[in-house]
């Protein structure tokens, strides 16, 4: 973790955690009762395929404001002139067998450019339909997400920072990420990412 995080972390693989916001927020002795305190709406997130042994399954509940079907649709992100490829194929991509490689990215200082609108692909390999590859992005952000969240509905996202921290808020919790460090944002969790430096 690095120095000036101000978020507490639980640590550890395969373990069941619990943290809650408000107190006597989590029901007690089940995960979905009926009436949950505060008036929340209890939705399980399962991370594993339901052929899965019960010992086995992977899973997360949350306890929300508002269930997740009254949220507002996703939509898919169109910006003119955005390049966030998914598929490489003939359509999308040009194949080389040269070494290729580029000097850095500028970071647009002139104008306001969140995580999102800031993002570019520089390679990969796959189809995002097959769920099959992966792709390469770099990004360059000089503002905080605001009023926005993201999901990567491909897969995975590993974020390393390069320079200056990102403050992470996703569906788990926030996240600080300072340079060196990694933050993995699993494929369908929405988040959204701030610029604290």
């Amino acid at each position: 973790m690095s120095g000036g995080d101000k978020y507490v972390y639980q640590s550890g693989f395969g373990n069941h955690f619990a943290s809650e916001a408000l107190p006597g927020a989590l029901p007690v002795g089940q995960n979905s009762p009926q009436v949950c305190p505060y008036g929340l709406y209890a939705e399980q997130l399962s991370g594993t395929a339901f052929t899965v042994a019960r010992h086995a399954n992977q899973r997360t509940w949350f306890y929300r404001i508002h269930p997740s079907v009254v949220h507002r649709p996703f939509a898919p992100y169109n910006q003119d002139g955005h390049s966030i490829i998914g598929t490489f194929d003939a359509r999308t991509t040009e194949p080389t067998p040269t070494q290729i490689r580029w000097l850095p990215f500028a970071i647009p200082e002139d104008q306001q450019v969140d995580f999102v609108d800031g993002l570019r692909t520089i390679g990969g390999a796959g189809d995002t339909a097959l769920k099959n590859g992966l792709a390469v992005h770099i990004y360059a952000a000089t503002t905080s997400m605001n009023q926005r969240a993201f999901s990567n509905s491909d897969g995975d996202l590993l974020i390393v920072p390069q320079q200056g921290r990102l403050d992470i808020t996703t569906e788990f919790g926030p996240i600080m990420v300072a340079p060196n460090e990694i933050a993995v944002v699993q494929r369908g969790i929405r988040f959204s990412v701030a610029l604290p430096d």
